[in-house]
């Protein structure tokens, strides 16, 4: 939810700028906003969710 009230934030202060006529600052907000989107959704690494765990005892 965070990240919505987030997105929506950015996304009015940059009507903001682009009403002013700083348009180029308005595109800029937004391409800052997509990058922070495409960041939050990394994956973590597969080696990340191995689990490290003992040999099995000898039989």
């Amino acid at each position: 939810m965070k990240r919505l009230a987030r997105k929506f934030e950015n996304m009015m202060m940059a009507v903001t700028f682009a009403e002013a006529g700083e348009h180029e600052t308005a595109k800029e907000i937004l391409r800052d906003n997509d990058r922070q989107d495409k960041t939050d959704r990394l994956k973590p690494s597969k080696r990340a969710g191995k689990v490290l765990r003992a040999a099995a005892p000898p039989r």
